[in-house]
C-alpha cells in the first residue's frame, strides 16, 4: 500500500497563479507548478537512492525481520504444521486463492485512475504497481518510489500540478484508510462475539482518534485561515517537543499543511468519493486474499467466522505504521497471526494462512512491478517524443 512524503517548506511568493491558457482539465489546483517546484513539494529529487541510508535501512529491515520471524512468531505459530497446512490444500482452493488475487492486483490500478483525472487504467496500473515495487522492495525506498510515481504521471502527460495532487491525495486517503481498518476490525470483532468487552474501549478510542483525524483534515481543506491555525498549533506542539530533547532545529508544520492543502484542495473538492471508494476496494481485497487462503488452508477443520477473520486483519494492518521494513513485513504477520490465535485458529493454520496471504499478495506484485518498471521504461524509449519532458529525469 502507497505513503506522503514530508513535503519542503515552499512559500506563496513561489507558486505562479495559472492563467487561463495553462489550464488543463488534469489539473489538481488552480495553480501551475514547475517541474522543480512540483519535485520540491513532494520531497523528491533526480538523484536517486541515497546508498548509506539504503544499506542501514537494508540491515536494520534484515534483522528486525529475522527477530520476528525467528523468535517472534514461533512463541504462538507453528512452521512445521504450517507446512503441512499449506501442502493439504485442495486444487478447489488454490483455484479460488488465484482468482481472488487476481480480483486483488486488477483493483490495484484504480487508485491513480481515480486521483488523476484523464488517467487511462493503464498507466494507472503501471504506476502503482511500480511503486509498490520499489517502496515494498528497496529498503527505505519510500522516496524513490514518489519519484517515480511523479515520472511516471508527467510521461503520461499529466501537468507537475495535477501530480502532485494525484500523489499527495492518494497518499493522504492511504494514511486516512490505514487508521480506518483498525476501527473497522474492533467492531468486527466486538459484533463477532470474541471477548467483546475487551474491544470496546478500543473501539471508542478509535472512532474518536479517526474522527479527530478527518475533521481536522476537513477543517484545512475547508479554508486557509483554519489551515495556518491547526499549522501554527502544531508547529507549537512539535518544536516544542524538539527542544525538550535540546535540538536546535525548528520543523514548519504549518508550511507543510498549506503546501499540502494547495496540492490536493480542488481535487478533493471533486473526486473524493472516488479515491475512498478505490483505495478501500484495494485493502479489502486484499483481505479477500486472506480470508481465502484461512479457509484453503483450514480445510475440513473449519475456519472462523468472517467477521472474526476481517476484525484480526483490519487491525493487525496497524503494524505498517512502524516504518522499520517496506509495507509491514513482519510486523503485520506477527500481530495476524497473534489475534489469529487468541481467537481460535489453530497455530499452525494460522501461520500458514499468513504465509500464503503474504505470498499472493506480496511476490507477485513485486514482479509485476518490476515488469511494470522495465516496460515503461522501454516505451519512454520508444515514444520519447510523445512523453513530457519530466519523465526524462527520473
Amino acid at each position: 500500500i502507497t505513503r506522503v512524503s514530508s513535503n519542503e517548506s515552499t512559500s506563496a511568493d513561489d507558486i505562479n497563479p495559472q492563467s487561463p491558457a495553462d489550464s488543463s482539465p488534469s489539473d489538481g489546483g488552480s495553480t501551475e507548478l514547475t517541474d522543480e517546484e512540483a519535485r520540491q513539494r513532494l520531497g523528491v529529487s533526480s538523484g536517486g537512492l541515497d546508498r548509506k541510508k539504503t544499506i542501514i535501512g537494508a540491515i536494520v529491515a534484515i534483522v528486525f525481520l529475522a527477530i520476528v520471524f525467528i523468535r517472534v512468531i514461533p512463541q504462538f505459530g507453528s512452521y512445521s504444521e504450517a507446512i503441512t497446512y499449506i501442502q493439504d490444500m485442495t486444487w478447489e482452493a488454490i483455484t479460488g486463492l488465484i482468482i481472488v488475487t487476481l480480483i486483488y492486483l486488477w483493483l490495484y490500478g484504480w487508485p491513480f485512475v481515480a486521483s488523476t483525472p484523464g488517467l487511462k487504467y493503464k498507466s494507472g496500473f503501471i504506476v502503482n504497481q511500480s511503486a509498490f515495487a520499489v517502496s515494498n522492495g528497496v529498503p527505505a525506498g519510500g522516496a524513490l518510489g514518489l519519484g517515480l510515481q511523479y515520472a511516471q504521471l508527467t510521461s503520461y502527460k499529466t501537468t507537475p500540478t495535477a501530480a502532485t495532487a494525484s500523489i499527495g491525495a492518494t497518499g493522504t486517503w492511504s494514511v486516512f484508510v490505514t487508521l480506518f481498518l483498525p476501527v473497522t476490525g474492533v467492531v468486527a470483532l466486538t459484533v463477532s462475539g470474541d471477548a467483546a468487552g475487551n474491544y470496546v474501549r478500543a473501539a471508542v478510542l478509535g472512532v474518536i482518534a479517526l474522527v479527530v483525524v478527518v475533521g481536522l483534515f476537513t477543517l484545512i481543506l475547508r479554508s486557509e485561515k483554519n489551515a495556518i491555525r491547526i499549522g501554527h498549533v502544531c508547529d507549537s506542539i512539535v518544536n516544542w517537543c524538539i527542544h525538550r530533547f535540546k535540538k536546535d532545529k525548528n520543523v514548519d508544520v504549518t508550511g507543510v499543511i498549506m503546501n499540502l492543502r494547495v496540492d490536493i484542495v480542488d481535487l478533493v473538492k471533486r473526486r473524493w468519493h472516488v479515491i475512498t471508494i478505490a483505495q478501500i476496494s484495494v485493502s479489502w481485497a486484499q483481505f479477500a486474499i486472506l480470508y481465502a487462503a484461512l479457509v484453503g488452508v483450514s480445510g475440513s477443520a473449519g475456519t472462523i467466522p468472517l467477521l472474526a477473520a476481517y476484525g484480526c486483519w483490519a487491525v493487525s494492518q496497524l503494524g505498517i505504521m512502524i516504518p522499520i521494513t517496506p509495507g509491514g513485513l513482519g510486523t503485520v504477520d506477527a500481530v495476524l497471526i497473534g489475534l489469529l490465535t487468541s481467537v481460535g485458529v489453530d497455530p499452525g493454520a494460522a501461520t500458514a494462512a499468513d504465509l500464503v496471504w503474504r505470498a499472493s499478495s506480496y511476490i507477485p506484485q513485486i514482479c509485476i512491478g518490476l515488469i511494470c518498471i522495465f516496460y515503461w521504461r522501454w516505451d519512454i524509449r520508444k515514444h520519447g517524443d510523445q512523453t513530457a519532458p519530466a519523465a526524462a529525469a527520473a
